[in-house]
């Protein structure tokens, strides 16, 4: 994995507007419409050239295929893998959300959100389509040729947030459903990192879960649960060097009060257990913009690098360069330059058909993370 040697490099969280054209595609396959199945891997890989290209115009330095195979970076599991057959079950309970039910209603009435099929487990899971991933890997290598870039990174679902959204329908306890999700998405995990890309799993169900499938426990209890979440990935990418992974710790993409988010200072210890050497976590929007602070008192592990978000993933204000310059060197002036690269806090199109920000706003993000990126560079490698 590439580090900030000699400059902050900027990379973002993953997924990234999709052309219009490959939404309405991915809404008729989701909805069961007939689609030519030719037709729509070549869109695809016309989309991940298209976005990767974007990244590159944009002075992004990590780059990926903006996740354009898939209807969200979760449920694609469902498309990839057997065992999924149970009536769908949405995801509701947002604890947050409980006391404003008409901002409720807002966020899961989100076309893309709304429109998520989330079948229970109600068999065995195994592998059902094992070239998806060597097809994504294919598609970005491709994509890459001739594209100024210093990194490439694909994503996947981590066993955990797998359990978050698909019911256990099946298996007589949530650590035998983690361990099956975990065998069955090794393969996809080793193929990422077999082809020479870094793997981001995402791990939502670490900060997320605590307040929508774990609301009810004690935080003795979520901090129990999310260490054995964190012992299931860690199996899954035992036969994974550490410095190929990643991880993304999310408190949930929607624009919501997230007033019952759980404190990074009360998990952190549990992450920097994760296999994965580098960390992706929300650090610009107003929930989470302080929390810089925690690094004060909290050592960095050897060996581990941070990712703060330093750009926010549901407002359509872009950021000002200095500010995001004054982001990273907060970070860097506590656990070292060469720990830090600037991405993002979550995606910008992490349902098909989401569009909280507008595409033509996420590129100028982008285009003003790269050159906070310059200016924090200045400072700390004058």
């Amino acid at each position: 994995m590439k580090r900030s040697s000699e400059r902050f490099l900027s990379t973002h969280t993953g997924s990234l507007p999709r052309p219009e054209r490959l939404i309405r595609e991915m809404y008729a396959k989701e909805e069961g419409v007939p689609v030519e199945a030719a037709a729509l891997a070549a869109h695809i890989r016309e989309a991940v050239a298209e976005v990767v290209a974007r990244q590159a115009n944009s002075g992004i330095d990590i780059v990926n295929d903006g996740e354009m195979s898939k209807p969200s970076y979760a449920t694609y599991i469902k498309d990839r893998l057997d065992g999924f057959g149970g009536e769908s079950i949405p995801v509701t309970g947002y604890q947050d959300l409980a006391d404003f039910p008409n901002l409720a209603r807002k966020v899961f009435g989100d076309p893309g959100r709304s429109r998520r099929k989330t079948p229970a487990c109600n068999g065995p899971v195994a592998v059902k389509d094992g070239d998806a991933a060597r097809t994504d890997a294919a598609n970005l290598k491709a994509a890459l040729v001739g594209t100024k870039h210093a990194e490439g990174f694909i994503s996947a679902a981590s066993p955990g947030v797998i359990s978050l959204f698909f019911h256990n329908g099946f298996y007589k306890s949530h650590a035998d459903y983690l361990h099956a999700i975990a065998e069955a998405m090794r393969a996809e995990y080793e193929t990422v990192a077999g082809a020479g890309f870094v793997l981001q799993l995402d791990c939502p169900d670490l900060a997320m879960g605590r307040h929508i499938q774990f609301a009810k426990l004690d935080l003795a209890e979520f901090r129990k649960m999310a260490a054995l979440h964190i012992e299931a990935l860690n199996h899954a990418v035992r036969n994974i060097p550490a410095d190929k992974l990643r991880m993304h710790l999310c408190w949930g993409n929607y624009e919501g009060p997230h007033h019952c988010d759980v404190p990074i200072a009360d998990i952190i210890d549990l992450v920097f257990r994760a296999k994965p050497q580098a960390i992706s976590f929300e650090a610009a929007n107003p929930r989470h913009a302080h929390e810089w602070r925690v690094f004060e008192t909290v050592k960095l592990p050897d060996g581990k690098l941070l990712i703060p978000g330093v750009l926010e993933s549901k407002s359509n204000f872009i950021e000002h360069p200095e500010l995001i310059a004054q982001r990273i060197g907060r970070y860097a002036n506590l656990v070292g330059r060469e720990n830090v690269m600037a991405g993002s806090d979550c995606g910008y199109g992490t349902w098909v058909g989401q569009a909280a920000v507008d595409p033509q706003v996420v590129w100028a993000k982008l285009a003003a993370l790269a050159e906070g990126c310059r200016l924090a560079t200045r400072e700390f490698w004058s």
